[in-house]
């Protein structure tokens, strides 16, 4: 059964040339095919790999048009100072967002 987690805590940062990059809590297992589910609104799904989703909650919404057009991010992965991995996620924008239900998920 595939692993449903909100992430409260990133940083989304963008370059001059208004590349994002996401700074999220770095995970034990790898990420396969990693990809960024968004709709244009507050909240965003992260599929690392087929076991682990990860709610991407409140997108600032200075960054929500910025994240409406990229085609990809970097997500880089970190435990405390120290980087764990770093790697390119595509973008698909969706017309809504399929937020599962945390209190059962």
């Amino acid at each position: 059964m595939a692993q449903v987690e909100q992430e409260k805590t990133f940083r989304i940062l963008k370059n001059e040339s208004g590349d994002l990059m996401f700074l999220i809590r770095g995970r034990l297992q790898n990420a396969e095919k990693p990809r960024i589910v968004y709709d244009g609104k507050d909240h965003a799904l992260f599929y690392r790999n087929t076991e682990n989703t990860i709610i991407l909650d409140y997108i600032h919404p200075m960054i929500q048009g910025d994240l409406s057009r990229a085609d990809h991010v970097l997500i880089v992965e970190a435990r405390g100072d120290s980087i764990i991995r770093e790697y390119v996620a595509e973008v698909k924008l969706i017309k809504e967002l399929p937020l599962p239900d945390m209190e059962t998920a």
